[in-house]
C-alpha cells in the first residue's frame, strides 16, 4: 500500500472542483452571500442601522440609536463571505494500519487534502489542527486559496506514519484544546479521526466547541476492525512488542470491543446532533466525499 505523495494531493484538487460543503444551501443565502449563520455562531459583519420592524431579532437591537432618536433601531449584518474552516485531523501512529486498498493514514490525509480543496475552492478560508500523537499539535491558521491548502498537505505529507507505533491517546484531546481559543463564530470544524481517543473529556471539548461552531465528524475504519480477525493464527502488535491471537477464538472477544466503541461514538454524535460520516479503507476517497458531501445532512 502506498502512501499519498504531494502531487497526489494537489491532483485531488480537480475531484474537489464541481463538490462543496454548502450544496444544499437555500436560495436566500445564494443571494445573501454563501452561509447562513446559525444560533451556534453568528459569523456576521456589522453593516448597518434601521428602524426596527416586526420579526426583527430582538437581540440585535441598538439601544444607543434607539435612546438618542426616539424609535427603536436594529442592526443588520452581512454574512462573512469567507467562513473558517477547520481541519481538525488525528494522525496517529496508530493508523498506519490498513487490510484494504489503503492505510487509515493514508485515507485521512487523502480525505482531509480533498475536504480543503472543496472548502477553499468554495470560498472558505481554510485552517488545521494537525496531531500526530507524539508533540504538540501544529496549528495552520485560515487562510484563502492556495495559501491555505498547500502548508497543510505539505505537513501532511512530512508527518504521516511510515511505521506501525503505539499512539498517544491524548493527541485528539490536545488538538481540540488548541482549537477552542482560535475559534470564530460560525466556523465550520471537520473532525477526522479513528477516535481511539474518545473518552468524556474529548466529548465535553466537543460540546463547548459545537455551541458556537458547525462541527461534523468523520470516522476512519478498516473493515478487519469491525469483523475481527479470519479464522487461524496470527501476530499483532508493533515492532518488537507482537503477540499471537487466533482468529476463531478471539473474535468474540474483539467485536464485542469493537461494538463498544461504534455504541460510545454513534451515542455521542446522537447527543450533540453532529453529523457522523464513516470513510472506510475500502472505499476510494473520492467516490466516498462526492456521495457524502451530497447528502442532505452536509446542509450549510
Amino acid at each position: 500500500m502506498n502512501l499519498p505523495d504531494l502531487a497526489e494531493l494537489i491532483a485531488l484538487r480537480g475531484a474537489a472542483r464541481p463538490l462543496s460543503l454548502h450544496t444544499h444551501r437555500p436560495a436566500l443565502a445564494q443571494l445573501q452571500g454563501g452561509h447562513r449563520s446559525a444560533q451556534r455562531g453568528r459569523g456576521l459583519e456589522f453593516e448597518e442601522v434601521r428602524q426596527y420592524a416586526a420579526g426583527d431579532d430582538a437581540r440585535n437591537i441598538d439601544w444607543r440609536v434607539t435612546a438618542r432618536r426616539g424609535k427603536v433601531h436594529t442592526k443588520l449584518f452581512r454574512e462573512e463571505r469567507e467562513r473558517p474552516v477547520w481541519l481538525v485531523l488525528d494522525l496517529h501512529a496508530g493508523l498506519f494500519f490498513g487490510s484494504k486498498r489503503q492505510l487509515k493514514s493514508a485515507l485521512l490525509v487523502r480525505a482531509a487534502a480533498m475536504l480543503a480543496w472543496v472548502a477553499a475552492q468554495g470560498g472558505d478560508r481554510v485552517g488545521a489542527i494537525i496531531t500526530n500523537g507524539l508533540g504538540a499539535p501544529r496549528i495552520f491558521q485560515p487562510r484563502s486559496r492556495e495559501a491555505g491548502v498547500l502548508p497543510i498537505l505539505e505537513y501532511l505529507i512530512e508527518t504521516q506514519p511510515h511505521a506501525p507505533a503505539v499512539p498517544q491517546i491524548n493527541g485528539l484531546f490536545n488538538a481540540l484544546s488548541i482549537l477552542r481559543p482560535l475559534l470564530q463564530p460560525g466556523s465550520q470544524i471537520l473532525l477526522v479521526s479513528d477516535f481511539a481517543g474518545l473518552d468524556l473529556a474529548v466529548e465535553d471539548l466537543l460540546t463547548i466547541i459545537s455551541t458556537r461552531s458547525d462541527c461534523r465528524l468523520m470516522w476512519i475504519t478498516d473493515p478487519l476492525e469491525a469483523n475481527g480477525l479470519p479464522d487461524g493464527s496470527h501476530y499483532l502488535g508493533v515492532p518488537g512488542k507482537l503477540w499471537r491471537m487466533d482468529g476463531a477464538q478471539s473474535r468474540s472477544a474483539w467485536l464485542k470491543v469493537w461494538q463498544a466503541r461504534e455504541q460510545q461514538l454513534n451515542n455521542m454524535a446522537t447527543r450533540h446532533n453532529f453529523p457522523l460520516s464513516r470513510l472506510d479503507t475500502t472505499d476510494p476517497v473520492e467516490e466516498r466525499l462526492i456521495t457524502l458531501l451530497r447528502e442532505p445532512r452536509w446542509a450549510a
